[in-house]
């Protein structure tokens, strides 16, 4: 049996050290930078653009689902059927989330272009008018609504904007993170 000596105690000590330095130093500089130095990362993940804070819309059409809205003329120009056709790709392409999810079709002036139920199948078509809206119609401006696309979460809160003219997997890879993450709806 060997006795170790003060030496050898000292060097296990300064080993033991180091090995909680290198697993816990950057640890702890990253909780120093975050909360003390209130450094951010500018860094983020989603693609849209968030309402912040989010709006709370009332009326039934927008509780227990997820839902992307677009608001649009009635008669539904070349435009609106590009919009809508983004919306129904992208809500197909979410495979076995697609039923937690709606599309809505908000119209501001006279609806229907007859062969809009014809072409996109399962799409909500609603007037302006219609409880709800009036917070969507306040709170986004006529151009901001041209090109948008928005979400809506399963308790009615609008909380982000996509652009229609901008690529949709941003949209699509949006949608998979939320609802992969969220319970709700």
């Amino acid at each position: 049996m060997t006795s170790s000596t003060p030496r050898d105690l000292a060097r296990s000590r300064r080993m033991l050290l180091l090995l909680g330095l290198v697993f816990f130093g950057p640890l702890l500089v990253a909780t120093a930078l975050y909360y003390i130095s209130g450094w951010r990362p500018v860094g983020h993940t989603n693609h849209g653009e968030l309402i912040d804070p989010p709006q709370p819309l009332q009326g039934a059409l927008f509780h227990g689902k997820w839902s992307l809205v677009y608001v649009g003329a009635g008669s539904c120009d070349a435009a609106c059927h590009r919009t809508l056709y983004y919306m129904r790709q992208t809500h197909m392409g979410l495979g076995r989330l697609y039923t937690r999810m709606q599309r809505v079709f908000v119209t501001i002036a006279p609806c229907c272009d007859r062969s809009l139920a014809k072409q996109y199948p399962d799409l909500v078509t609603v007037d302006a008018g219609a409880p709800g809206m009036a917070t969507l119609l306040r709170d986004v401006p006529p151009e901001r609504r041209a090109t948008g696309i928005f979400v809506v979460d399963p308790r009615g809160n609008l909380m982000m904007r996509y652009d229609a003219n901008d690529p949709p997997r941003g949209l699509l890879d949006d949608l998979n993170h939320l609802l992969g993450l969220s319970s709700i709806g």
